[in-house]
């Protein structure tokens, strides 16, 4: 059985930090995700701008930059790419003749049962190496974590 620690591009150290650990286990599932989402023409990169949109509808560009906590340029280059692809669509928004809201198109709506699926097996894989017991804590826990260190960001 090989090391866990031989997929690591970089030896990590003897007892690695809990960033190092998180950071790891990020790469790991994008790779997971990417490698699962390929038959439906997505990646890890969509994720956040589909799961915003299968929460809340159609979004505009500053809300799906803010929800998925990336720059704005970075969020247009993004969807850019997603309407070429066919994956997302924008429309004018009704409230605002100076804003677009971006949605699902047609053809994304038809793969959405899939993605959920695709979704649901990731996370099904990523708890498979903990306890049975653990499963179901562990994903508090995360977020417990995520939301204090976004308390110091704001502080």
């Amino acid at each position: 059985m090989r090391s866990i620690y031989i997929a690591s591009y970089i030896m990590p150290p003897s007892d690695p930090s809990i960033g190092y650990l998180v950071h790891w286990a990020g790469r790991l599932l994008r790779r997971l995700a990417d490698r699962r989402l390929e038959p439906l023409g997505l990646s890890s990169a969509h994720l956040p701008v589909l799961t915003a949109i299968l929460a809340q509808g159609a979004l505009s560009q500053k809300v799906l930059a803010e929800a998925a906590e990336i720059e704005q340029p970075t969020m247009a280059a993004t969807l850019a790419r997603m309407e070429r692809d066919g994956i997302v669509r924008r429309e004018p928004d009704p409230d605002d003749g100076r804003s677009v809201l971006f949605s699902l198109s047609p053809a994304m709506q038809k793969k959405v049962g899939a993605l959920r699926a695709v979704i649901e097996s990731i996370n099904v894989d990523a708890l498979a190496g903990l306890p049975a017991d653990e499963r179901a804590r562990f994903k508090p826990l995360l977020v417990a974590m995520i939301a204090g260190l976004t308390r110091r960001l704001d502080d």
